[in-house]
């Protein structure tokens, strides 16, 4: 069963299905909307009480529910000093140091930065020997990302791609699954210095957006990259304000250099559950 359910990702027309999908959760029809919506409430253990609107009825559509925003209260953001906080509700598939440009992605997988970010050497040079942390957002996680630590806005970089799945089964089982899905880079300047928001686009993902670009993917397939640097104005995010989200389950990698980290948090381990605003890792004490 298992090796049907990988083949059958090769086989089937990954960015048609995830179209409609993305047109299935626009439906306003009350009597689709609402009882699909009230499914994936009991099916994945939802918790209402922690959206700004908790009524799953008052929301026009499913996606409009699916990236709900939720109540401030309800992710504090870990004010110890120098503490880099997870950007999303999610579990943390792996962390650790690059070994040499190799990120692990499952037990004796390994994929490169530089087919991650789209074989640019200027910004390979920037994570070489780095920290990187891949935390996976299940569907009934919380979906919008927000900011490790404050940064300014290099640069956003589209890469076009397949769209596998992204869950556990499929990053054991299929090689280069991070490098091979379509992505968007989100390049920083921190006080840690460069750090890098990767969203990784997945089987059924309609769209992924950010807050200073909107839509990003699918608009077109094709690579691109917009330069920040040269905007008249800079893009400036505080540690916990919102970057994006995506409009169904994925993965976000977040990428730090070489001497960015003092060490990860002690619970920042593969499998460990992590909400957005929790500590992620801290800052080595030379670049706080």
């Amino acid at each position: 069963m298992t090796l049907f359910l990988t083949l059958l990702q090769y086989i089937l027309p990954q960015h048609s299905l995830s179209r409609l999908a993305g047109k299935i959760s626009y439906c306003k029809w009350p009597w689709f909307k609402n009882r699909f919506i009230r499914w994936f409430i009991r099916r994945y253990g939802v918790n209402m009480d922690e959206a700004v609107i908790a009524d799953p009825y008052d929301y026009p559509h499913f996606n409009a529910f699916f990236t709900r925003a939720l109540k401030p209260d309800t992710r504090p953001i870990d004010q110890a000093s120098g503490v880099i906080i997870s950007p999303a509700d999610a579990c943390i598939s792996q962390c650790g140091q690059l070994q040499d440009d190799r990120l692990l992605q499952a037990k004796g997988q390994y994929y490169t930065l530089s087919r991650l970010l789209g074989n640019k050497p200027e910004q390979v040079a920037l994570f070489r020997d780095g920290y990187f942390a891949t935390l996976y957002l299940a569907p009934g996680d919380y979906h919008r990302v927000h900011m490790p630590i404050d940064g300014t806005l290099q640069s956003m970089t589209y890469i076009p791609g397949r769209l596998f799945s992204v869950n556990q089964h499929t990053v054991d089982n299929i090689a280069h699954v991070f490098t091979r899905n379509e992505r968007v880079i989100c390049l920083f300047d921190t006080h840690c210095g460069p750090m890098a928001v990767i969203f990784v686009g997945a089987m059924l993902v309609g769209s992924i957006e950010t807050v200073w670009a909107g839509q990003v993917a699918p608009v077109q397939r094709q690579l691109h990259t917009h330069d920040y640097q040269k905007k008249p104005k800079p893009v400036r995010l505080k540690q916990g304000e919102e970057m994006g989200h995506f409009k169904m389950g994925s993965t976000v990698i977040v990428l730090f250099g070489k001497e960015a980290l003092q060490h990860w948090a002690e619970s920042c381990n593969a499998g460990h559950k992590i909400k957005m605003g929790e500590a992620l890792a801290t800052a080595a004490s030379n670049t706080v």
